[in-house]
């Protein structure tokens, strides 16, 4: 699965490559023969893309090294450093087009358009369009973020070689020139794109929440084994597209041995991962007194207690020992909260001032996934 998904980054890369080298060669001649600072730009643009289609191909090859003994979860991050590159190389295209326009601005050059290399750059604005198009859904179905940048930058040429074409047909009927102006304008647009990359990226480096339906997914998977009544706590580490380590906590009977317990966590792991493709490297316990009718009772009782405060968006894991006095459980609260500490001191204030004689162990988990 994952060599079929190098296989189609790398083909598409190349047919970008190819694209781009030939759109490149047409532009620089027509801009230079038409003394159109506008085309030339944009040749120097398409030139930076193949360039990107380069930087994923190594980047993909780099990400597929076997796990060793000093990235012992694999390399696939280097995916996100690829996209990294080409985010910078589309930042630096647009600060040197910006330069050069300027340059345009102040010391101006007169175009000479041909009709035959209007008809060339519209061709290319329809060839952009396609390859960009191409490359940008062929990056999602294999989720690239290389691949997508590349594809919606394509795509930005494809507007900016729109662009200088309508420059051109203004300047051969009405005679004004705006080749330097909307060269700057490009620029920026360029610089514009490249910062919106870089951020998304550096957002993904950082750790971004995982997709929703995902977790919902796995942990429905978890709760379709009849001896889990509950899957909680669910933190997935992302180590490259698609490439996931996770801990969860499960809650089962107080009953089970430590034989059945070790039993349905590996069966948990095998089938999480052959659904998933998720590696579950740690699978906790909350033991559940479910059974206990007065548990039941004082588990609903306090639930809707520290659940009315909005900020606490889950109470799980309750276990309450009469004999000893003491009740444990865990409360997810909100990262929407000003002030996430506050909301725990008062949930655990009102829960031991309802319950004076016993030892109060209340948790307080971090909103790493969506909560049900």
């Amino acid at each position: 699965m994952e060599a079929d998904r190098d296989k189609i980054i790398i083909r598409t890369s190349i047919i970008g490559i190819l694209a781009n080298l030939f759109l490149a060669g047409f532009k620089a001649a027509i801009g230079l023969l038409s003394n159109s600072i506008a085309i030339v730009m944009d040749a120097v643009n398409n030139m930076s893309d193949a360039a990107s289609s380069i930087i994923t191909i190594v980047g993909t090859k780099l990400a597929g090294k076997a796990p060793d003994k000093k990235h012992p979860f694999g390399y696939g991050r280097i995916e996100y450093l690829t996209a990294m590159v080409i985010s910078v190389l589309v930042m630096y295209a647009g600060v040197t087009a910006f330069i050069e326009s300027v340059k345009k601005i102040i010391k101006p050059d007169v175009p000479e358009y041909h009709t035959v290399s209007l008809i060339i750059v519209a061709v290319a604005v329809a060839v952009k369009i396609a390859l960009g198009s191409f490359v940008k859904s062929t990056g999602k179905k294999v989720n690239s973020d290389a691949l997508i940048n590349s594809g919606a930058d394509a795509l930005m040429d494809s507007i900016i070689s729109a662009s200088t074409l309508i420059a051109a047909v203004i300047f051969v009927v009405f005679n004004v020139s705006l080749e330097a102006w909307l060269g700057a304008v490009i620029a920026l647009v360029i610089i514009k794109s490249g910062f919106e990359m870089i951020a998304d990226t550096v957002s993904k480096l950082l750790g971004e929440r995982v997709d929703g339906q995902l977790v919902r997914d796995i942990k429905e998977t978890i709760k379709s084994f009849p001896e889990v009544s509950g899957a909680y706590d669910l933190v997935m580490h992302n180590y490259g597209p698609d490439s996931y380590n996770g801990s969860v906590h499960i809650e089962v009977p107080d009953t089970m041995s430590i034989d059945e317990l070790d039993k349905l966590i590996r069966r948990i792991e095998v089938k999480v991962y052959r659904e998933h493709k998720v590696i579950l490297t740690a699978v906790s316990i909350y033991s559940d007194n479910a059974g206990n009718p007065d548990a039941i009772a004082e588990r609903d009782k306090i639930r809707e207690m520290v659940t009315a405060d909005p900020y606490v968006l889950q109470m799980h894991g309750f276990y309450l020992n009469r004999e000893d006095k003491m009740m444990r459980f865990d409360i997810v609260v909100s990262f929407d909260a000003k002030d996430r500490g506050s909301v725990y001191r008062q949930a655990v204030r009102k829960v031991q001032e309802a319950y004076p004689d016993y030892t109060v162990q209340i948790a307080m988990d971090i909103d790493f996934t969506d909560v049900d």
